[in-house]
């Protein structure tokens, strides 16, 4: 892996979020940085899952100091726990977490089983392929389909489709799978990028980082808004008591930088189709900044959208709220608009995609029911 991916995916993991490599999930889960001594497996084989190259300018630091400022998802305990089990290689030797860095040193983080992405085996799940040429692939990703492997969902997921097309369609990809840039949750959907190599990956990570990516989503919340469009802004970091959700931290006590500009679109007096602008990227940026200022999205169950918070006691809306969660059984968010500088031609790239037909059945069925109600008013 080249240096400069290195240092573009840590900054991309401070400042965006969305980088899987170093997903706080995945590390939680598999629970890497734990001590343990066996470090090798039944054949005495060595898998690296990282490997960083210190820069030629870099002052001699503790390792344990070092790759805690490098990798934020991690702690220095674990990062010591993992030295002292003799994962944390230095130029090919292991070390132990006193070790001062030298510059050009090259750290390798090993384990006894392969990385995760090399357990990926293709699965033909469908995918909505909007765009494709050598250096990557825009995919409308439909509701229910993870990106990637984590916690409960170690198959079928995006990676596991795309390994399938790129098998089926002969392409010789480097890592079989493509390189993740950005994410959107489970029952999100719209589009996304993934590149096919490293080089591809990391002028796109840049772009994110720089805020200069365009993209664009539509979603349905609760309530009604005094003005047309405003920003929210507060720090979002994990929940202490759900892990899950993430918290708004409007004093920056905790938690990341997050901009959320939004707009409104259409009005249904209960609820709002909302235009969301993202100048930073974090993880449930959208849904947790709704909730936040009051609006959650609509039927969205982790930030309490699922249930009635604006409208009537009558039974037949009841009723009527009931049937808009059977259509569309998650939350009403879709990633419409994608844009960015295409990192090998330099052609300025935009993508649309249509709402979903359970999201468009949604509003249709809110237009009925704002009409009805206004004839009801006359």
């Amino acid at each position: 892996m080249n240096d400069d991916l290195i240092e573009m995916n840590e900054e991309l993991v401070e400042e965006n979020d969305e980088l899987t490599e170093l997903d706080d999930e995945l590390i939680e889960e598999n629970d890497d940085f734990i001590e343990t001594s066996e470090t090798t497996n039944e054949n005495g084989e060595l898998f690296e899952h990282m490997r960083i190259t210190v820069d030629g300018g870099q002052d001699m630091v503790r390792i344990d100091t070092f790759l805690t400022s490098r990798i934020h998802s991690i702690s220095r305990n674990r990062i010591q726990n993992a030295a002292k089990a003799g994962n944390i290689l230095v130029n090919d030797k292991p070390v132990k977490s006193n070790y001062k860095v030298k510059p050009n040193d090259v750290i390798s983080i090993v384990f006894s089983y392969p990385p995760r992405e090399t357990d990926i085996k293709p699965e033909p799940i469908p995918l909505n392929i909007v765009y494709e040429d050598d250096d990557l692939i825009v995919i409308n990703k439909q509701a229910g389909l993870v990106v990637h492997p984590a916690h409960g969902n170690f198959t079928g997921t995006l990676l596991h489709g795309l390994a399938y097309h790129f098998e089926q369609t002969q392409q010789n990809i480097e890592n079989r799978i493509g390189y993740l840039v950005h994410r959107i949750d489970k029952d999100t959907t719209g589009l996304m990028v993934v590149t096919k190599n490293e080089t591809a990956q990391a002028t796109l990570a840049k772009q994110f980082f720089d805020h200069t990516i365009h993209r664009r989503y539509y979603a349905l919340v609760w309530g009604d808004f005094d003005e047309d469009e405003g920003t929210i802004v507060g720090n979002i970091g994990r929940s202490q008591s759900n892990r899950r959700r993430m918290t708004v931290y409007p004093f920056g006590e905790q938690g990341k930088e997050a901009i959320t500009h939004w707009k409104v679109l259409e009005r249904f007096g209960y609820v709002t189709l909302n235009e969301y602008r993202l100048e930073t990227g974090r993880t449930h940026q959208i849904r947790a900044h709704s909730q936040f200022i009051g609006h959650p999205l609509f039927n969205d169950a982790l930030y309490g959208g699922d249930v009635i918070l604006k409208g009537t006691t009558f039974t037949k809306y009841k009723q009527f709220i009931d049937n808009c969660f059977k259509i569309m059984p998650r939350h009403a968010l879709h990633a419409k608009e994608l844009g960015f500088v295409h990192p090998t031609t330099g052609e300025q790239m935009m993508f649309t995609s249509e709402l979903p037909d359970d999201m468009t059945q949604v509003l249709e069925k809110w237009r009925t029911y704002l009409k009805a109600r206004n004839l009801f008013e006359e």
